[in-house]
């Protein structure tokens, strides 16, 4: 188990669709983030060691060295608690140092990278399928689609006619930057294309994990409720856009979407709202306007 979020240890599957061509390739050895099993995956752990080294240059030079050595196993001779807190900050650290390399990666090849994340059946991929088809004439589109299982989402987006990378994640509930690095260079995007991360639909853990995206993008449906920037406030703290979505339900359902925008404010008041309905298309030309906003940036 993961002792950042939880996620279980099952590997991941990249699948790389472009036109009629697939192929399948397995991510045993690809930089993820270190699960609690000190044998059976002991490049990902931690090992301590305290060495004294006495110089025979005098008693100024006797000292000791205290040495972090990563993809070792960790001794289980240290307080637990303090190991999975020293873990879990390793295991970020790590996240962050791949996705700074993703973000100059995509910043020197003038890549706008956008960040889809939500709960499941929020509208995520028919809002990925309507914005492809609205701009794909326009710029090179890339997509890095994220779920547990399937590809039943990436053969979606492959209708499309556009390069998708399928990340099966197995048990595990977020991309991390690792895997955004390999689907990256699977799919070789070209120069001042965009790229779109549809990561695993989760308002918890994705939260968690910088993937070198420009843009963050949270998408909501009104079917879930308005509480849910109160439940989830470091999803709503760390996006750039929310997408309020199927509002095309709302005479038909009880929810206030001024009531949802004001405990967005509470959490995060630079949040924008975008509020549109996948399904007839209505505020859409506001999220496409936003987007090629930033593609011109």
């Amino acid at each position: 188990m993961c002792d950042t979020c939880g996620c279980g240890t099952s590997e991941t599957n990249f699948t790389l669709l472009r036109s009629e061509n697939q192929q399948t390739k397995n991510a045993n050895s690809l930089p993820g983030h270190p699960h609690n099993d000190n044998h059976k995956n002991p490049e990902n752990h931690i090992h301590h060691h305290e060495h004294h080294h006495n110089h025979e240059r005098g008693p100024d030079h006797d000292h000791f060295h205290n040495h972090i050595h990563h993809d070792e196993h960790v001794h289980h001779h240290e307080d637990a608690s303090v190991r999975t807190i020293s873990l879990e900050t390793e295991i970020l650290q790590k996240n962050n140092l791949l996705a700074q390399r993703n973000r100059g990666f995509l910043e020197a090849r003038g890549i706008t990278a956008i960040n889809m994340v939500s709960s499941p059946g929020s509208g995520k991929t028919t809002i990925l399928e309507k914005t492809i088809a609205s701009l794909k004439d326009k710029y090179p589109i890339y997509i890095i689609e994220g779920d547990q299982q399937t590809l039943i989402d990436a053969q979606r987006i492959q209708s499309t006619g556009v390069p998708v990378v399928q990340i099966n994640t197995g048990s595990g509930c977020h991309l991390d930057a690792g895997m955004v690095n390999k689907a990256v260079k699977d799919l070789n995007p070209m120069q001042n294309s965009l790229l779109i991360i549809e990561n695993v639909g989760n308002l918890v853990c994705p939260a968690l994990f910088d993937l070198g995206e420009n843009y963050r993008v949270l998408i909501v449906s009104v079917t879930e409720g308005e509480d849910k920037p109160l439940k989830y406030p470091q999803m709503f703290m760390s996006s750039h856009l929310c997408l309020i979505n199927k509002t095309d339900l709302l005479p038909y359902i009880k929810f206030s979407v001024d009531k949802l925008k004001k405990y967005i404010n509470q959490v995060n008041h630079h949040l924008e709202c975008i509020e549109l309905s996948a399904l007839t298309g209505e505020g859409f030309n506001k999220w496409l306007s936003w987007v090629e906003e930033k593609m011109s940036l």
